[in-house]
């Protein structure tokens, strides 16, 4: 099975194998205008429409017992402005597609995550981020959308073209519409220089304030059971190129990273008892290194290992108080858990339902290997993350609703208000936003 989701007798699952679908049809648009047709004839026979890109989401925003719309035939880059700065790419071209085509023209992206399968209306309609000290998520570098709305209507958006719609479409959960293009700012290409290292957690948390304040992208990730980290640091630098050698990043992005990780995951859900000791030699498993790349190829990492994820956003100032609850309650509870836990930050942004919104922002990301019990572990997390006002990624495992999302977003009202405007008879609807938009 390829990375993303998969179809099989007429039932859709995600990449994580944890949410699965039965749409009545599926359509596979070749223009916007096919598009449009596709979700007026939904309409016509009382059927609601989700678009879904690789099905990298681990709730069920996108499934449907509906029309599925498949985005993979609107691919590819419409325009690019070297005068504004800015790219307009197809909506269902893939984070790496468009990563590579820039790259041949001299130009990136500001900021990424840290996988790059997902397409580039589904990465930034859920909030998909990185980690950064000034620059924020894949969709506060939008400058303009293009949207196919309930009624068929084609909705041209920016700061200056219907700026309400703009504000909140950005980060739209597929409930305002499909979106069929974005355009984003882009810069000329630049390199980034990226220190890997082991450190203590407990040093790591103590020093987290200065450690975010160095560096432009600063991210780590805690191996639980064991007191260990791994930081990245990534700065931008005058250069020269420096990659990782071709045999020594097989060897540590794929043969360590993925492939034994692969194999220690599989051993601890044999024996759960082992992961502790696992989870030590894992943290050893990778030494310091650095290198010099151009952004696409330091920010991103092939993720070949399955897995299920919970990620809360809290403010930044909470960050360290509320990894050590985690460390404790996970130390308590007996849970065994072989998966490391990741921490990066990222700006106050003005997008309306943005993990990010209005606050400078750290998440930390839970996760369990693929078919093993999470419900336990990203309970007890959940637990910790609400307490402190967590506001979940909307691609991401969590079991908020309308009434918490009014309580930790100050605009929630607004988004909730222009989707009654643009989708009074909530074609786009389903079981998940129903919860977390309210019916």
């Amino acid at each position: 099975m390829s990375t993303a989701a998969s179809a099989k007798n007429g039932t859709w699952r995600n990449w994580g194998g944890n949410v699965s679908a039965r749409p009545a049809r599926e359509v596979t648009p070749a223009s916007v205008d096919e598009l449009v047709a596709a979700v007026r004839k939904a309409a016509e026979d009382g059927l609601k429409v989700k678009a879904v890109g690789t099905g990298h989401s681990f709730t069920s925003i996108a499934a449907t017992d509906g029309v599925l719309i498949r985005p993979q035939l609107l691919t590819g880059i419409r325009n690019i402005d070297r005068d504004a700065m800015t790219v307009t790419v197809e909506a269902g071209t893939p984070l790496k597609r468009l990563n590579m085509a820039l790259a041949r023209e001299g130009l990136s992206l500001t900021n990424m995550g840290d996988i790059m399968e997902q397409t580039v209306s589904g990465a930034t309609s859920t909030g998909t981020h990185g980690t950064g000290r000034e620059s924020a998520s894949i969709a506060a570098q939008i400058k303009g959308l293009e949207l196919v709305t309930a009624d068929g209507s084609v909705l041209s958006c920016s700061e200056k073209e219907n700026p309400e719609v703009f504000a909140a479409a950005r980060i739209g959960l597929g409930a305002l519409g499909i979106v069929t293009a974005i355009t984003f700012a882009v810069e000329p290409i630049f390199l980034l220089t990226a220190r890997e290292e082991p450190m203590s957690f407990d040093k790591v948390t103590s020093a987290f304030d200065e450690l975010w304040a160095e560096n432009e992208h600063f991210e780590f990730y805690w191996f639980p059971h064991t007191g260990s980290t791994n930081t990245k640091r990534n700065n931008r630098s005058a250069g020269p190129e420096k990659p990782v050698p071709q045999l020594q990043g097989w060897f540590e992005d794929e043969f360590l990273s993925n492939g034994v990780f692969q194999v220690a995951q599989w051993v601890g859900r044999a024996a759960p008892g082992t992961i502790p000791s696992i989870a030590r030699i894992s943290s050893k498993a990778l030494s310091a290194r650095t290198y010099t790349d151009i952004p696409y190829k330091v920010f991103t990492s092939p993720r070949r290992v399955r897995f299920v994820e919970m990620e809360y956003a809290v403010p930044r100032e909470a960050v360290v108080e509320t990894l050590r609850e985690l460390r404790t309650a996970v130390e308590r509870s007996g849970l065994k858990v072989s998966f490391p836990v990741e921490v990066r930050t990222a700006p106050a942004d003005d997008i309306t339902l943005s993990t990010a919104s209005g606050r400078d922002s750290a998440y930390i990301a839970v996760h369990m290997v693929r078919g093993t019990p999470y419900q336990a572990y990203f309970t007890a997390a959940e637990r910790i993350f609400t307490a402190h006002e967590g506001r979940p990624h909307w691609g991401k495992v969590h079991t908020r609703d309308a009434e918490y999302f009014d309580g930790v977003y100050p605009r929630f009202g607004e988004f909730t208000a222009l989707r009654d405007r643009l989708d009074p008879d909530r074609r786009f609807q389903n079981d998940y936003l129903r919860r977390v938009l309210g019916a």
